[in-house]
This record gives C-alpha cells, structure tokens and sequence, in this order.
C-alpha cells in the first residue's frame, strides 16, 4: 500500500512539474546506415568527418502527411530510401527520418539521438535537430496534442542545446545564403509546406523567451 502511495504521488509530481517523458522508439541505426550518414556529411556538405555526428544549432518542424505512427515510423526506419522517392535518390541512398516523432495524441518517440544526423532538411542536416509530426493533411491536421508537445519538446531541447534558429521545413530554402547553409548542388531543392505557418507561429509565440534568431528574409 505505502509502496503504491509513493508511486502514485510520483506520478503526480511529474505532471504538476511539466516534465513530459520521452518514448524510446530507434529506427535502424546499424553501420550501413552510420556509412551512408557520414557520405552524406563528406559529399553533401563536403565536411570531412568519419563520425555520423553534428553540433545541433537549429530545431526543424515537420509533418509527415502520413496518418499514423505505425506508417509514419515505417517510412524512416530502415537505413535505405524505399522506391517510393525516386526524386531524392540519386542525391542520396540514405533513408529520410528525424531525432523525434510526436503522435497525433501528443506522444513523442525519440527515433535517434539528437547529436547523430539525420536526413530530414535539405543544406540543414549537419546542424539541425528535426521533429516530425504524424499528419498533416486537409483531414487529418495536426492536433493541439501535438502543438503542446512540439512547444514543450523545442524548450527541452534549447535548454539542452545552443540553439540559434526554430523553423518550420517550409523554411529552409531561405538559408541558402546563411553561413549554415552547405548543400553543395545548386539544384538539389524540394518545395515544403510543413508544418504550416499558423503551427509555427503559434510555437514560436510559446517559445519566444529563447529568442531565437529571426529567419533570413
């Protein structure tokens, strides 16, 4: 009885403090997929580097325009890209994925280590931490769940990390001439439109104590 006393009074605190756990749920990170990254670093940014590793300085939102977890993870978990993107390819072998995942019920799962890149933004990757979020279509728009969970993930994370820039993936291109920016083929861009500027917005009011810097016009 005292021992579930204690547990329930635990459990309380933990709601009252705000903290909101964390869900382990890797996707495949074996050393074909740790070869592929650090390709990736070397060809597309032209950093030499035999570490899959990155400096986080940067949050990405994203949607995924899948509509469940299940199918959202499947998309990212193994090391290669499917044949369903034959448009990203031929730049690369490396499957797309994230750091997080937030669910439409605020979950989040944490796919991969925040310093291990991950292949989610286009010049970015060797410098962004990114979070997607499962939706995002006309039926199936990102929940509040999942605005309260985003709010709460990017505080962690810029307490955690020296971050200079929270966007949207809609954003990205605007880097292109920021220091930040290293894609080396000029032609190598893809239109976005996650996670919608109104989603974003409302992160960044939430978020503003952080001061993040303001993204290039």
């Amino acid at each position: 009885m005292k021992k579930n006393l204690i547990i329930l009074v635990g459990i309380a605190v933990t709601a009252c403090s705000g903290i909101k756990p964390i869900v382990d749920h890797p996707i495949v990170f074996d050393e074909e997929r740790k070869a592929l990254t650090v390709d990736y670093l070397n060809t597309r940014y032209a950093l030499q580097t035999d570490e899959p590793t990155i400096a986080p300085k940067m949050i990405v939102l994203h949607w995924t325009v899948i509509p469940t977890l299940e199918a959202s993870f499947k998309a990212f978990e193994q090391p290669t890209l499917p044949n369903w993107r034959p448009e990203i390819k031929n730049v690369s072998g490396l499957n797309v994925s994230s750091h997080f995942i937030v669910d439409r019920d605020g979950t989040i799962y944490q796919l991969l280590p925040e310093t291990i890149m991950a292949r989610h933004v286009i010049g970015l990757n060797h410098c962004a931490i990114g979070v997607e979020n499962v939706g995002g279509t006309d039926a199936l728009p990102l929940t509040r769940a999942q605005l309260k969970s985003n709010i709460w993930l990017v505080n962690h994370l810029a307490s955690k990390y020296p971050i200079e820039y929270l966007i949207g993936h809609y954003e990205y291109t605007k880097f292109e001439e920021n220091a930040l920016w290293l894609e080396v083929d000029e032609g190598y861009r893809t239109e976005k439109t996650d996670p919608g500027e109104d989603f974003m917005k409302k992160v960044r009011k939430a978020t503003k104590k952080f001061d993040f810097k303001p993204v290039p016009e």
